[in-house]
């Protein structure tokens, strides 16, 4: 029986997920404590986990850390509120699956459980397949946190947005895939930085070769260099078999390095001598393997700057930077995102078998003034989410977070202070109400208004943790998804 490990503070958010799950024959372990939740992992070994964001003793990027130093393939789901994406996006980076936004939805959570536990199987697999056969023609990746992502960004509707910018990056792409010349693809997390690397293999004259991406934000320091080069039979404790690296595995055609600044300083001097000679050796190895392989990385960060800060070797960021590619976030090529949001909602459409035609104006709007802090990331598991819940042809505003529908209200509750800790903000003051949500002067209305406004305060003194939030309200958390609920219809009148 597969085994769910769950960490959140929240006891009662706790009950019902082992409630819930048990009852679709998944054994569940569920704890109210990170530290406890280690103790627990340290002598036994999950199939997944599903852990907050943001707990009382230790935070959601502790744990991944942690548990990933060990297993580096454990699936790992974040639990997050809505307005904590962008650090859900940042840890996803460092090697989490995939995000799951509150309130939760039976349905999405084991939609999401399952495609992790299925890619995670897939991805054990392809390499043994790989090994065995050598050059398949079929391009594959041994990352299993973006196996799902390779499914939406493999096509090539996905790589091509209408916008100028985006258009510039395909003329880029065409120009250079041709030839052997290393790329280095700047962007933010999410932007579709894969996707990019991607379409140059394909356009290259390693097409038929395998394509193999590696995130090296999600590899341990001790692991790395066995991830990439691969290792001997007992070459250190724990190497019980011979491991082909996903070097070794790319021999041939492309491997794609994302988030290579993380790279460790050892592991930047064995990838020196990989691009300087073009031959590497396994980890406790004695003879050189030739290597034909062209290599493509991604940073968010200026690889420039990390080497004038001491974070990443200057010989071998000018061995990288023979062609460099920047993609633009999300927020500033408008005109992609409902080219990618149909998209997402065709491949969300067969995943679920479902036929939702479009989106409705209001939903168009709404996500035409959202600004995506997660990039195509966060419009992809924002469509999810929606078609998911959708009982009509269209999506319409209620299946949307609340905080896309309300962005621009939220945004008045901005604070023009700084924080002066960690853990303290000023108090925000909720501006007077400009308008009346009801458009009528009655007083029931204006009750309605001063209830609307007091909680968009409350929700963003605690970081949108709406459970936080109930408890400074002097509300349970029902009576809090209820009246959200409420608004959002008021929205759609």
């Amino acid at each position: 029986m597969t085994k769910i490990l769950v960490i959140d503070d929240d006891r009662d958010m706790c009950l019902l997920l082992k409630k819930f799950l048990e009852k679709n024959n998944y054994e569940v372990i569920d704890f109210t404590s990170g530290k406890k939740a280690l103790s627990w992992y340290d002598e036994n070994m999950p199939d997944i986990v599903l852990c907050d964001l943001r707990l009382e003793d230790l935070s959601g990027m502790e744990i991944l850390q942690k548990m990933k130093a060990t297993n580096p393939a454990l699936p790992f789901l974040i639990i997050t509120g809505y307005s904590d994406v962008r650090s859900a996006v940042e840890i996803m980076r460092h090697g989490a699956y995939d995000y799951i936004t509150k309130p939760l939805f039976p349905d999405e959570i084991l939609v999401t459980i399952k495609q992790a536990l299925s890619n995670h199987e897939a991805a054990k697999k392809q390499p043994v397949a790989q090994a065995d056969k050598k050059q398949e023609s079929k391009p594959v990746s041994n990352n299993a946190s973006n196996a799902e992502n390779l499914e939406f960004e493999m096509h090539e509707d996905y790589v091509v947005g209408p916008s100028q910018s985006f258009q510039q990056i395909l003329k880029q792409v065409k120009l250079v895939a041709p030839t052997n010349y290393s790329v280095i693809i700047y962007g933010e997390t999410g932007s579709g930085k894969e996707a990019v690397a991607n379409e140059i293999h394909r356009n290259s004259k390693r097409a038929k070769e395998p394509f193999v991406a590696i995130d090296c934000g999600a590899l341990s320091k001790e692991l790395a260099a066995s991830e990439l080069f691969g290792h001997e039979k007992g070459s250190f404790t724990g190497a019980l078999n011979q491991k082909v690296g996903s070097f070794e595995l790319a021999n041939g055609g492309t491997i794609f390095l994302d988030e290579v600044a993380n790279l460790s300083y050892e592991v930047q001097v064995s990838l020196l001598r990989v691009v300087q000679e073009r031959k590497m050796r396994r980890v406790g190895g004695t003879k050189d393997i030739e290597l034909d392989v062209r290599i493509i990385v991604a940073s968010n960060e200026k690889l420039w700057t990390a080497t004038q800060e001491g974070k990443f070797r200057e010989d071998l960021y000018h061995r990288f930077n023979e062609f460099s590619i920047e993609i633009p976030p999300l927020r500033e090529r408008r005109e992609d995102i409902m080219h990618f949001a149909n998209h997402f909602l065709r491949v969300t459409n067969r995943e679920l078998e479902k036929n939702v035609t479009g989106f409705s104006s209001e939903v168009t709007n709404a996500f035409n003034n959202y600004v995506w802090h997660g990039n195509l990331r966060e419009l992809r598991n924002v469509v999810k989410r929606a078609v998911l819940l959708s009982d009509g042809e269209t999506v319409e505003l209620r299946s949307l977070p609340f905080e896309i529908t309300n962005y621009e209200k939220i945004n008045e509750f901005i604070p023009t202070q700084l924080f002066r800790n960690n853990e303290e903000r000023d108090t925000v003051q909720p501006p007077p109400a400009q308008t009346h949500r009801s458009g009528n002067l009655d007083l029931k209305s204006a009750s309605i208004d001063a209830e609307y406004e007091t909680i968009l305060a409350a929700l963003k003194q605690v970081n949108f943790n709406k459970s936080k939030a109930a408890k400074l309200m002097k509300i349970d958390r029902k009576t809090l998804y209820n009246k959200i609920k409420e608004y959002q219809m008021l929205n759609d009148k």
